[in-house]
């Protein structure tokens, strides 16, 4: 017998409940449907608890590590968020849920991603997420300074330039490490420079260019 979706969304919720609670990040992603953000053939797996391919060697994350980072930024709800690494839309639209008062700026490298996340939050009704291209630097800063930022790429360090375009008390989520592991990391800008915090172990495909890899 086939379950049906909202069992299914069910189920993977009341997972998640057990590591991070029932609050605003798992009510946004109660509100977001993940199905519209995978592959046609691979909507059967939207609910199960890992990664799926969205085609360009990129993944959408799995649904424990979206909560977590999501849960990461500390949002308050009226915050400019800046998100690396697009993908399929799916991330941003989560932050779109916890910022009804804020705004969210996305970049993506691959412009079929870029074109692919802009259609499916379309389709989702979220307004307040901008999709860009990414340029030659890292971030967006033309459109900066952001209170928060999420890299949704593994990176070998934390980037300077991403570093500053954070506002003061901004918050950077992203994973630090190698190719194989790496642990997800809040960088915090204070008044005396930047604290730093770790936040669990994770495993991201590679963020390439500049502040990650050259291939």
């Amino acid at each position: 017998m086939i379950r049906s979706v909202d069992i299914e969304r069910d189920c993977l919720l009341a997972e998640l409940a057990g590591h991070f609670g029932d609050g605003p990040v798992l009510d946004a992603m109660r509100r977001v449907p993940r199905e519209r953000f995978v592959p046609d053939r691979l909507r059967h797996l939207a609910y199960c608890n890992v990664p799926l391919s969205i085609g360009y060697g990129q993944t959408i994350s799995q649904p424990f590590m979206v909560a977590k980072a999501a849960e990461g930024l500390q949002l308050r709800g009226d915050e400019k968020v800046l998100e690396v690494g697009a993908g399929s839309g799916y991330q941003a639209a989560i932050l779109s849920e916890l910022l009804p008062f804020g705004a969210v700026v996305s970049v993506e490298r691959i412009p079929q991603l870029a074109e692919l996340a802009r259609h499916n939050l379309a389709c989702v009704g979220v307004a307040n997420v901008k999709i860009d291209t990414a340029g030659a630097t890292l971030g967006h800063p033309q459109c900066g300074p952001y209170d928060a930022i999420l890299v949704s790429a593994a990176a070998p360090c934390v980037p300077n330039a991403l570093l500053d375009q954070l506002t003061f008390a901004g918050r950077l989520v992203i994973p630090i490490g190698d190719r194989a592991s790496q642990t997800l990391t809040r960088v915090r800008r204070v008044a005396a420079g930047f604290n730093t915090e770790n936040l669990g172990n994770c495993r991201y495909v590679p963020l390439l260019g500049d502040g990650g890899w050259t291939d």
